[in-house]
């Protein structure tokens, strides 16, 4: 079963760029990794505090080794100090 989720990040003030390079750092390795069907960062234009990543994984398996991942393992170290708030909604494809 296909998992799609959107996380939302909101960035402390003053740490926009640092969020912003932590962010994007995600995205090449995320992409590449088995079972990543879409992986995207985008950050609002009118709110440069917040950012919002959209994955859609071919199943928990794929999740759970990205999860695994050496690249995720630096992000979920890192991201905390400059980040003010997060959560996470699970999404379902309609049509």
């Amino acid at each position: 079963m296909t998992i799609t989720k959107r996380v939302t990040f909101i960035a402390k003030e003053g740490s926009e760029e640092k969020m912003k390079e932590l962010l994007s750092a995600m995205v090449a390795p995320s992409k590449a990794s088995k079972g990543c069907i879409f992986y995207d960062i985008f950050q609002y234009v009118n709110n440069p505090r917040k950012f919002m990543a959209v994955e859609s994984w071919e199943n928990e398996a794929a999740l759970d080794g990205h999860k695994a991942s050496a690249h995720y393992a630096v992000y979920k170290s890192s991201y905390e100090p400059y980040c003010e708030s997060k959560y996470s909604d699970e999404l379902e494809v309609l049509g």
